[in-house]
C-alpha cells in the first residue's frame, strides 16, 4: 500500500487550494510510485512530487519518568494540474436558504451570529418593517 491516507488539516487545505495534495505514504517509496497511484487512483495529472520525511517526537509519560518515541512517517506533496480537483480535499461551499415566514421583498437588516472562536457560522436576515417580523437563516457550510 503505498498511499497510507489523506493528511486534512489547515495548512493542507489551503494548499489544495493551489492544486497541492498532501499523503501519508508508505516510508520506501518513491516519487515515481507516488504520482502513478495518485495520478490511477484519483483520475488527475501529476505534474510533480515532493516527499518529506518527518521524524517522531520523543515524548515523556505522565507517572512514570520514561521517555519514548513515537514513530515518523513520510509526506508526499503532490502537484496536479490545474483544473484537476481531488474530492477528498474539497470543502462544500453552499449556501442554504431556510424562509421561516412568508413575507418576500421587504427591506432587511443584516446580523451575523458568531461561534466561541469568532468564525461567522449562521447570517440572520430580519425584516424592518410590519408588526410581526419576518425571519430568515442563511446556514454556511464549509468556513
Amino acid at each position: 500500500m503505498i498511499i497510507k491516507r489523506p493528511i486534512i488539516t489547515e495548512k493542507s487545505m489551503k494548499l489544495a487550494l493551489s492544486n497541492l495534495y498532501v499523503f501519508e505514504v508508505d516510508k520506501n517509496a518513491t516519487k515515481l510510485q507516488i504520482g502513478k497511484r495518485v495520478a490511477e487512483k484519483f483520475k488527475v495529472k501529476v505534474l510533480g512530487v515532493k516527499t518529506i520525511n518527518v521524524k517522531g517526537e520523543t515524548k515523556s509519560q505522565k507517572r512514570v519518568r520514561k521517555l519514548y518515541k513515537s514513530s515518523g512517517f513520510k509526506k508526499a506533496l503532490v502537484q496536479v494540474k490545474k483544473g484537476d480537483k481531488i474530492a477528498i480535499f474539497e470543502t462544500p461551499k453552499e449556501e442554504a436558504v431556510i424562509p421561516l415566514s412568508g413575507a418576500e421583498n421587504e427591506p432587511r437588516l443584516m446580523r451575523e451570529k458568531k461561534d466561541i472562536l469568532g468564525r461567522t457560522k449562521v447570517k440572520v436576515e430580519q425584516s424592518a418593517v410590519g408588526a410581526a417580523p419576518t425571519t430568515q437563516r442563511k446556514v454556511i457550510t464549509g468556513k
